[in-house]
Protein backbone atom coordinates (compact mmCIF):
# COMPACT_ATOMS: atom_id res chain seq x y z
CA UNK A 1 0.00 0.00 0.00
CA UNK A 2 0.97 3.55 -0.81
CA UNK A 3 2.80 5.64 2.61
CA UNK A 4 0.45 8.40 1.91
CA UNK A 5 1.93 10.11 5.00
CA UNK A 6 4.70 11.89 2.92
CA UNK A 7 2.47 14.37 1.90
CA UNK A 8 1.44 17.19 4.43
CA UNK A 9 -1.79 19.61 4.57
CA UNK A 10 -0.73 22.85 2.09
CA UNK A 11 1.53 21.16 0.15
CA UNK A 12 1.18 21.66 -3.59
CA UNK A 13 1.12 18.70 -6.32
CA UNK A 14 -0.11 17.78 -9.32
CA UNK A 15 -3.11 15.52 -9.73
CA UNK A 16 -4.98 14.02 -12.88
CA UNK A 17 -8.60 14.93 -14.12
CA UNK A 18 -10.05 13.99 -17.41
CA UNK A 19 -6.88 12.86 -18.78
CA UNK A 20 -4.70 16.08 -17.96
CA UNK A 21 -2.97 17.20 -15.03
CA UNK A 22 -4.00 20.49 -12.88
CA UNK A 23 -2.37 22.16 -9.88
CA UNK A 24 -3.53 21.28 -6.55
CA UNK A 25 -3.79 22.37 -2.98
CA UNK A 26 -3.26 18.95 -0.50
CA UNK A 27 -6.37 18.89 2.37
CA UNK A 28 -6.14 15.96 4.40
CA UNK A 29 -4.24 12.88 4.49
CA UNK A 30 -5.05 9.09 5.70
CA UNK A 31 -4.09 6.01 4.75
CA UNK A 32 -5.14 5.56 2.08
CA UNK A 33 -5.78 8.66 -0.23
CA UNK A 34 -5.05 12.24 -0.31
CA UNK A 35 -7.67 14.83 -0.19
CA UNK A 36 -7.18 17.73 -2.65
CA UNK A 37 -8.52 21.01 -3.60
CA UNK A 38 -8.01 21.63 -7.36
CA UNK A 39 -6.33 25.27 -6.98
CA UNK A 40 -9.18 28.04 -8.07
CA UNK A 41 -12.22 25.53 -7.95
CA UNK A 42 -14.13 24.66 -4.94
CA UNK A 43 -14.73 21.21 -3.31
CA UNK A 44 -12.42 18.98 -1.92
CA UNK A 45 -12.11 15.24 -3.42
CA UNK A 46 -10.16 11.96 -2.45
CA UNK A 47 -7.64 10.83 -4.84
CA UNK A 48 -4.84 8.08 -4.90
CA UNK A 49 -1.53 7.79 -5.78
CA UNK A 50 -2.40 6.67 -9.62
CA UNK A 51 -3.98 10.07 -10.14
CA UNK A 52 -1.22 12.44 -8.33
CA UNK A 53 2.42 13.28 -9.45
CA UNK A 54 4.67 14.65 -6.88
CA UNK A 55 8.11 13.94 -6.64
CA UNK A 56 6.79 12.53 -3.24
CA UNK A 57 5.86 9.42 -4.00
CA UNK A 58 9.33 7.97 -4.74
CA UNK A 59 9.44 7.77 -1.20
CA UNK A 60 5.96 6.34 -0.84
CA UNK A 61 6.18 3.14 -3.49
CA UNK A 62 5.31 -0.40 -1.46
CA UNK A 63 8.55 -1.79 -0.35
CA UNK A 64 9.26 -5.58 0.32
CA UNK A 65 10.83 -6.76 3.62
CA UNK A 66 14.04 -6.49 1.81
CA UNK A 67 13.91 -2.68 1.08
CA UNK A 68 13.03 -3.02 -2.27
CA UNK A 69 10.35 -1.85 -4.81
CA UNK A 70 7.83 -4.34 -4.87
CA UNK A 71 7.23 -3.50 -8.81
CA UNK A 72 8.47 -0.79 -11.27
CA UNK A 73 5.72 2.44 -11.76
CA UNK A 74 5.81 4.05 -15.30
CA UNK A 75 5.40 3.50 -18.76
CA UNK A 76 5.44 0.08 -20.17
CA UNK A 77 8.38 -1.61 -22.14
CA UNK A 78 6.46 -3.49 -24.37
CA UNK A 79 7.31 -6.69 -25.68
CA UNK A 80 10.98 -6.09 -26.61
CA UNK A 81 11.67 -5.43 -22.69
CA UNK A 82 9.59 -8.66 -22.01
CA UNK A 83 11.46 -11.20 -24.28
CA UNK A 84 14.36 -10.46 -22.52
CA UNK A 85 13.31 -10.89 -18.98
CA UNK A 86 14.07 -14.36 -16.82
CA UNK A 87 10.56 -13.62 -14.71
CA UNK A 88 7.92 -11.79 -15.22
CA UNK A 89 6.93 -12.32 -11.42
CA UNK A 90 7.41 -8.67 -11.16
CA UNK A 91 4.98 -7.81 -13.77
CA UNK A 92 1.31 -5.86 -13.42
CA UNK A 93 -2.03 -7.09 -14.94
CA UNK A 94 -3.91 -4.61 -16.87
CA UNK A 95 -7.70 -5.39 -17.15
CA UNK A 96 -8.50 -3.44 -20.27
CA UNK A 97 -12.23 -2.74 -20.69
CA UNK A 98 -14.54 -1.55 -23.61
CA UNK A 99 -17.82 -1.29 -24.67
CA UNK A 100 -18.78 -3.47 -27.38
CA UNK A 101 -21.55 -2.49 -30.31
CA UNK A 102 -24.09 -2.75 -27.29
CA UNK A 103 -22.36 -0.67 -24.75
CA UNK A 104 -21.95 -3.63 -22.79
CA UNK A 105 -18.45 -4.03 -20.90
CA UNK A 106 -15.99 -6.38 -22.39
CA UNK A 107 -12.21 -6.75 -21.27
CA UNK A 108 -9.12 -8.98 -21.60
CA UNK A 109 -5.71 -8.98 -19.60
CA UNK A 110 -2.84 -7.68 -20.58
CA UNK A 111 0.77 -8.23 -19.28
CA UNK A 112 2.69 -4.98 -18.18
CA UNK A 113 6.46 -4.44 -17.10
CA UNK A 114 5.12 -1.81 -14.67
CA UNK A 115 2.42 -0.78 -13.15
CA UNK A 116 0.94 3.15 -14.74
CA UNK A 117 0.87 5.92 -12.72
CA UNK A 118 -0.64 8.20 -16.08
CA UNK A 119 -2.43 6.95 -19.24
CA UNK A 120 0.15 7.77 -21.89
CA UNK A 121 2.43 4.89 -19.64
CA UNK A 122 -0.01 2.36 -21.42
CA UNK A 123 0.20 1.14 -24.88
CA UNK A 124 -2.47 0.93 -27.37
CA UNK A 125 -3.91 -2.91 -27.80
CA UNK A 126 -6.36 -4.42 -30.00
CA UNK A 127 -8.88 -7.13 -29.94
CA UNK A 128 -11.12 -9.36 -32.48
CA UNK A 129 -14.14 -7.05 -33.33
CA UNK A 130 -15.96 -9.85 -35.59
CA UNK A 131 -16.44 -11.57 -32.31
CA UNK A 132 -18.28 -8.42 -30.98
CA UNK A 133 -20.39 -7.12 -33.77
CA UNK A 134 -18.08 -4.34 -34.58
CA UNK A 135 -16.19 -5.43 -37.49
CA UNK A 136 -16.35 -7.88 -39.95
CA UNK A 137 -14.14 -11.41 -40.31
CA UNK A 138 -12.21 -10.14 -43.35
CA UNK A 139 -11.27 -7.15 -41.70
CA UNK A 140 -11.81 -7.56 -37.72
CA UNK A 141 -8.61 -5.59 -36.04
CA UNK A 142 -10.05 -2.93 -33.53
CA UNK A 143 -7.93 -0.46 -31.40
CA UNK A 144 -8.24 0.22 -28.28
CA UNK A 145 -6.77 3.23 -26.39
CA UNK A 146 -6.36 3.75 -22.69
CA UNK A 147 -8.75 6.73 -21.48
CA UNK A 148 -8.78 6.00 -17.59
CA UNK A 149 -6.87 4.11 -14.87
CA UNK A 150 -8.50 2.14 -11.61
CA UNK A 151 -7.28 0.25 -9.25
CA UNK A 152 -8.26 -3.62 -9.75
CA UNK A 153 -10.01 -4.09 -6.82
CA UNK A 154 -10.23 -8.16 -7.55
CA UNK A 155 -6.57 -8.62 -7.99
CA UNK A 156 -5.46 -6.10 -5.70
CA UNK A 157 -1.93 -3.69 -6.28
CA UNK A 158 -0.57 -3.56 -7.98
CA UNK A 159 -2.74 -4.33 -11.15
CA UNK A 160 -4.92 -2.29 -13.00
CA UNK A 161 -8.20 -2.04 -14.66
CA UNK A 162 -7.96 0.29 -17.40
CA UNK A 163 -10.83 1.69 -19.88
CA UNK A 164 -10.11 2.20 -23.07
CA UNK A 165 -12.42 3.03 -26.08
CA UNK A 166 -12.30 1.92 -29.45
CA UNK A 167 -11.30 2.49 -32.99
CA UNK A 168 -10.90 0.94 -36.48
CA UNK A 169 -7.48 -0.09 -37.40
CA UNK A 170 -7.95 0.36 -40.83
CA UNK A 171 -9.05 4.36 -40.46
CA UNK A 172 -8.92 5.14 -37.20
CA UNK A 173 -12.15 6.57 -36.45
CA UNK A 174 -14.64 5.36 -33.54
CA UNK A 175 -15.49 1.57 -34.24
CA UNK A 176 -19.00 0.81 -33.62
CA UNK A 177 -20.08 1.25 -30.33
CA UNK A 178 -17.68 3.78 -29.64
CA UNK A 179 -19.63 6.96 -28.30
CA UNK A 180 -17.37 8.30 -25.65
CA UNK A 181 -15.70 10.04 -28.52
CA UNK A 182 -18.14 12.19 -29.88
CA UNK A 183 -19.74 12.79 -25.97
CA UNK A 184 -15.61 14.04 -25.50
CA UNK A 185 -15.66 16.55 -28.47
CA UNK A 186 -18.91 17.86 -26.46
CA UNK A 187 -18.00 18.49 -23.07
CA UNK A 188 -14.40 19.98 -24.66
CA UNK A 189 -16.46 22.36 -27.19
CA UNK A 190 -18.61 23.39 -23.88
CA UNK A 191 -16.35 22.66 -21.14
CA UNK A 192 -16.54 26.81 -20.03
CA UNK A 193 -19.64 25.56 -18.31
CA UNK A 194 -17.84 22.80 -16.13
CA UNK A 195 -20.92 20.07 -16.28
CA UNK A 196 -21.34 18.41 -13.32
CA UNK A 197 -22.98 14.66 -13.82
CA UNK A 198 -24.42 12.51 -10.88
CA UNK A 199 -25.93 9.39 -11.95
CA UNK A 200 -28.60 6.53 -10.08
CA UNK A 201 -27.94 3.49 -11.97
CA UNK A 202 -30.68 1.05 -11.02
CA UNK A 203 -30.78 -2.49 -11.64
CA UNK A 204 -32.61 -5.85 -11.06
CA UNK A 205 -31.05 -9.01 -10.11
CA UNK A 206 -32.07 -12.31 -12.16
CA UNK A 207 -32.16 -16.27 -11.72
CA UNK A 208 -29.60 -17.69 -13.88
CA UNK A 209 -31.94 -19.47 -17.34
CA UNK A 210 -29.98 -20.34 -20.04
CA UNK A 211 -26.63 -20.08 -20.57
CA UNK A 212 -26.26 -16.78 -23.24
CA UNK A 213 -29.82 -16.04 -23.23
CA UNK A 214 -31.66 -13.29 -21.37
CA UNK A 215 -32.68 -14.28 -18.48
CA UNK A 216 -36.64 -13.65 -17.29
CA UNK A 217 -37.00 -14.22 -13.50
CA UNK A 218 -36.15 -11.70 -10.79
CA UNK A 219 -33.97 -13.06 -8.08
CA UNK A 220 -36.75 -11.82 -5.51
CA UNK A 221 -39.41 -14.03 -7.16
CA UNK A 222 -40.34 -17.19 -5.27
CA UNK A 223 -38.75 -20.49 -5.87
CA UNK A 224 -41.31 -21.55 -8.26
CA UNK A 225 -40.95 -18.64 -10.07
CA UNK A 226 -44.21 -17.40 -8.59
CA UNK A 227 -44.82 -13.30 -8.22
CA UNK A 228 -43.43 -12.01 -4.45
CA UNK A 229 -46.00 -9.62 -2.28
CA UNK A 230 -46.94 -7.04 -4.00
CA UNK A 231 -44.32 -3.83 -3.88
CA UNK A 232 -43.72 -1.99 -0.83
CA UNK A 233 -41.77 -3.42 1.96
CA UNK A 234 -38.41 -3.92 -0.50
CA UNK A 235 -37.59 -0.29 -1.00
CA UNK A 236 -34.61 0.72 1.48
CA UNK A 237 -35.97 -2.20 3.59
CA UNK A 238 -34.16 -4.79 6.05
CA UNK A 239 -34.42 -8.42 6.46
CA UNK A 240 -34.70 -12.11 4.96
CA UNK A 241 -37.23 -11.42 2.12
CA UNK A 242 -37.41 -8.02 2.14
CA UNK A 243 -33.40 -6.67 1.08
CA UNK A 244 -32.78 -9.56 -1.38
CA UNK A 245 -29.34 -9.54 -2.96
CA UNK A 246 -27.58 -7.03 -0.28
CA UNK A 247 -24.73 -9.24 -0.50
CA UNK A 248 -24.10 -8.77 -3.91
CA UNK A 249 -24.83 -4.95 -3.48
CA UNK A 250 -22.71 -4.73 -0.51
CA UNK A 251 -19.80 -6.47 -2.40
CA UNK A 252 -20.08 -4.18 -5.55
CA UNK A 253 -20.04 -1.02 -3.31
CA UNK A 254 -16.73 -1.79 -1.41
CA UNK A 255 -14.86 -3.28 -4.95
CA UNK A 256 -16.40 -0.24 -6.35
CA UNK A 257 -14.59 2.35 -3.90
CA UNK A 258 -11.49 -0.27 -4.11
CA UNK A 259 -11.24 0.65 -7.61
CA UNK A 260 -11.44 4.27 -6.73
CA UNK A 261 -15.06 4.49 -8.72
CA UNK A 262 -17.02 7.86 -7.65
CA UNK A 263 -19.60 5.90 -5.95
CA UNK A 264 -21.28 7.78 -3.77
CA UNK A 265 -24.08 5.49 -2.20
CA UNK A 266 -26.34 2.13 -2.65
CA UNK A 267 -30.16 1.45 -1.10
CA UNK A 268 -32.96 -1.20 -2.14
CA UNK A 269 -35.10 -0.30 -4.77
CA UNK A 270 -39.30 -1.28 -5.20
CA UNK A 271 -39.48 -4.13 -6.47
CA UNK A 272 -37.95 -7.04 -4.77
CA UNK A 273 -33.89 -8.12 -5.59
CA UNK A 274 -34.10 -4.49 -7.66
CA UNK A 275 -31.03 -1.71 -6.04
CA UNK A 276 -29.75 0.97 -7.17
CA UNK A 277 -26.35 2.79 -6.81
CA UNK A 278 -25.18 6.30 -6.90
CA UNK A 279 -22.09 7.46 -9.32
CA UNK A 280 -20.96 11.12 -8.76
CA UNK A 281 -20.74 13.67 -9.08
CA UNK A 282 -18.30 13.54 -11.98
CA UNK A 283 -17.35 16.55 -14.00
CA UNK A 284 -17.46 16.16 -17.82
CA UNK A 285 -16.60 12.93 -19.83
CA UNK A 286 -15.26 11.10 -16.52
CA UNK A 287 -18.93 10.23 -15.54
CA UNK A 288 -19.14 8.02 -18.48
CA UNK A 289 -16.13 6.07 -17.69
CA UNK A 290 -16.93 5.18 -13.90
CA UNK A 291 -20.31 4.57 -15.32
CA UNK A 292 -18.87 2.03 -17.42
CA UNK A 293 -16.47 0.98 -15.08
CA UNK A 294 -19.10 -0.17 -12.43
CA UNK A 295 -21.06 -1.54 -14.63
CA UNK A 296 -18.24 -4.13 -15.55
CA UNK A 297 -17.93 -4.32 -11.68
CA UNK A 298 -21.36 -5.16 -10.92
CA UNK A 299 -21.19 -8.23 -14.05
CA UNK A 300 -17.97 -9.34 -12.23
CA UNK A 301 -19.26 -9.49 -8.37
CA UNK A 302 -22.25 -11.08 -10.11
CA UNK A 303 -19.80 -14.27 -11.47
CA UNK A 304 -19.71 -15.50 -7.44
CA UNK A 305 -23.00 -14.63 -6.27
CA UNK A 306 -25.09 -17.37 -9.16
CA UNK A 307 -27.21 -14.24 -10.38
CA UNK A 308 -27.27 -12.34 -13.57
CA UNK A 309 -27.49 -8.43 -13.37
CA UNK A 310 -30.08 -6.88 -15.89
CA UNK A 311 -30.28 -3.62 -16.83
CA UNK A 312 -33.32 -3.73 -18.54
CA UNK A 313 -36.16 -0.69 -18.06
CA UNK A 314 -38.53 -2.95 -17.40
CA UNK A 315 -37.14 -7.03 -16.11
CA UNK A 316 -41.20 -8.02 -15.36
CA UNK A 317 -44.42 -7.42 -16.69
CA UNK A 318 -46.84 -6.83 -14.33
CA UNK A 319 -47.83 -4.20 -11.60
CA UNK A 320 -43.46 -4.02 -10.79
CA UNK A 321 -41.63 -0.80 -11.18
CA UNK A 322 -39.18 -0.25 -13.97
CA UNK A 323 -35.16 0.68 -13.91
CA UNK A 324 -34.00 3.86 -14.59
CA UNK A 325 -30.73 5.55 -14.66
CA UNK A 326 -32.02 9.34 -13.12
CA UNK A 327 -29.40 11.63 -14.26
CA UNK A 328 -28.62 14.70 -12.26
CA UNK A 329 -26.84 17.21 -13.48
CA UNK A 330 -25.43 21.17 -13.22
CA UNK A 331 -23.80 23.61 -15.17
CA UNK A 332 -21.07 26.51 -13.28
CA UNK A 333 -24.34 29.02 -14.19
CA UNK A 334 -26.67 26.87 -12.41
CA UNK A 335 -24.45 26.56 -9.16
CA UNK A 336 -24.12 30.20 -8.49
CA UNK A 337 -25.91 32.88 -7.16
CA UNK A 338 -29.16 33.16 -9.38
CA UNK A 339 -28.46 29.65 -10.68
CA UNK A 340 -32.24 28.07 -10.04
CA UNK A 341 -33.17 30.92 -13.36
CA UNK A 342 -30.83 28.88 -15.18
CA UNK A 343 -31.99 25.83 -14.43
CA UNK A 344 -35.66 26.51 -15.30
CA UNK A 345 -34.23 28.45 -18.70
CA UNK A 346 -32.21 25.00 -19.35
CA UNK A 347 -35.65 22.87 -18.52
CA UNK A 348 -37.48 24.42 -20.75
CA UNK A 349 -34.51 24.14 -23.77
CA UNK A 350 -35.31 20.31 -23.06
CA UNK A 351 -38.75 20.30 -23.79
CA UNK A 352 -38.06 21.66 -26.90
CA UNK A 353 -36.32 18.57 -28.17
CA UNK A 354 -37.70 15.59 -25.47
CA UNK A 355 -37.99 13.35 -28.89
CA UNK A 356 -34.17 13.48 -29.24
CA UNK A 357 -33.24 13.37 -25.66
CA UNK A 358 -35.68 10.33 -25.99
CA UNK A 359 -33.99 8.81 -28.59
CA UNK A 360 -30.88 8.21 -27.36
CA UNK A 361 -32.48 7.53 -23.38
CA UNK A 362 -32.49 3.64 -23.80
CA UNK A 363 -33.91 0.91 -25.47
CA UNK A 364 -37.29 -0.93 -24.41
CA UNK A 365 -37.92 2.32 -22.67
CA UNK A 366 -41.97 2.65 -23.55
CA UNK A 367 -42.39 -0.09 -21.07
CA UNK A 368 -41.12 1.91 -18.49
CA UNK A 369 -42.01 5.55 -19.09
CA UNK A 370 -45.69 4.61 -18.77
CA UNK A 371 -47.15 7.93 -16.04
CA UNK A 372 -47.13 5.14 -13.74
CA UNK A 373 -44.67 4.14 -11.16
CA UNK A 374 -43.03 7.07 -10.77
CA UNK A 375 -42.34 7.86 -14.18
CA UNK A 376 -44.20 10.63 -16.64
CA UNK A 377 -45.52 9.23 -19.96
CA UNK A 378 -43.35 9.08 -23.09
CA UNK A 379 -45.33 11.28 -25.04
CA UNK A 380 -45.34 13.91 -22.54
CA UNK A 381 -42.65 16.35 -21.01
CA UNK A 382 -43.00 18.22 -18.17
CA UNK A 383 -40.65 19.63 -15.35
CA UNK A 384 -41.11 20.57 -11.53
CA UNK A 385 -39.90 21.39 -8.09
CA UNK A 386 -39.59 17.76 -6.20
CA UNK A 387 -42.52 15.71 -8.75
CA UNK A 388 -41.32 12.43 -9.36
CA UNK A 389 -43.39 11.98 -11.71
CA UNK A 390 -42.23 14.46 -13.97
CA UNK A 391 -39.55 14.19 -17.07
CA UNK A 392 -37.05 16.37 -15.36
CA UNK A 393 -37.24 16.52 -11.32
CA UNK A 394 -35.81 20.17 -9.75
CA UNK A 395 -34.92 19.54 -6.05
CA UNK A 396 -36.81 21.29 -3.22
CA UNK A 397 -33.15 22.39 -1.94
CA UNK A 398 -32.56 24.31 -5.59
CA UNK A 399 -35.65 26.51 -5.40
CA UNK A 400 -34.92 27.17 -1.99
CA UNK A 401 -31.56 28.12 -2.11
CA UNK A 402 -31.96 29.70 -5.67
CA UNK A 403 -29.18 27.55 -7.42
CA UNK A 404 -27.99 23.76 -7.78
CA UNK A 405 -28.97 21.10 -10.33
CA UNK A 406 -32.27 19.28 -12.29
CA UNK A 407 -32.40 15.73 -12.16
CA UNK A 408 -33.61 14.13 -15.84
CA UNK A 409 -35.73 11.37 -14.86
CA UNK A 410 -35.93 9.91 -18.85
CA UNK A 411 -33.21 7.64 -19.17
CA UNK A 412 -33.66 4.33 -18.65
CA UNK A 413 -31.24 1.49 -16.60
CA UNK A 414 -29.48 0.36 -19.75
CA UNK A 415 -29.09 4.05 -21.12
CA UNK A 416 -25.42 4.54 -22.53
CA UNK A 417 -23.93 7.79 -20.56
CA UNK A 418 -21.74 8.90 -23.18
CA UNK A 419 -25.01 9.40 -24.99
CA UNK A 420 -26.92 10.47 -22.53
CA UNK A 421 -24.75 12.99 -20.86
CA UNK A 422 -23.76 14.34 -24.46
CA UNK A 423 -26.95 14.70 -25.52
CA UNK A 424 -27.94 16.77 -22.22
CA UNK A 425 -24.58 18.49 -22.81
CA UNK A 426 -25.58 19.80 -26.29
CA UNK A 427 -28.95 21.05 -25.42
CA UNK A 428 -27.90 22.58 -22.26
CA UNK A 429 -24.50 24.22 -24.25
CA UNK A 430 -26.67 25.68 -26.75
CA UNK A 431 -29.62 27.01 -24.75
CA UNK A 432 -26.66 28.43 -22.71
CA UNK A 433 -24.95 30.20 -25.57
CA UNK A 434 -28.16 31.71 -27.06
Amino acid sequence: MTDYSVFEKGVKISVESDGKYYPAEVKAVSKTGVKICFVGYVGDEWVQADRIRSKLLQNAAPKQSGGKTAVQTGKDAGAGALGKMTSYKGCVLAEYIWLDAHQTPRSKTKVLTARPTKISDLPVWNYDGSSTEQAEGGNSEINIKPRAIFDDPFRGYPHVLVMTDAYNAWDDKPAIGNTRAACAELHETYKKHDAWYGIEQEYTLMKPGKVGAAPTVPYGFNADGSAPAAQGPYYTGAGTGIAIGRPVADEHLVKCLKAGVKITGINAEVMPGQWEYQIGPCRGIEIGDHMAVSRYIMLRVTESHDVVCSFSPKPADGDWNGAGCHTNFSTKEMRDKGGYEVILKVCEAFGKVSAEHIAVYGEGNDKRLTGKHETCSITQFKFGVADRGASIRIPRDAEKNGRGYMEDRRPAANCDPYRVCGRIMQTAGECLAA
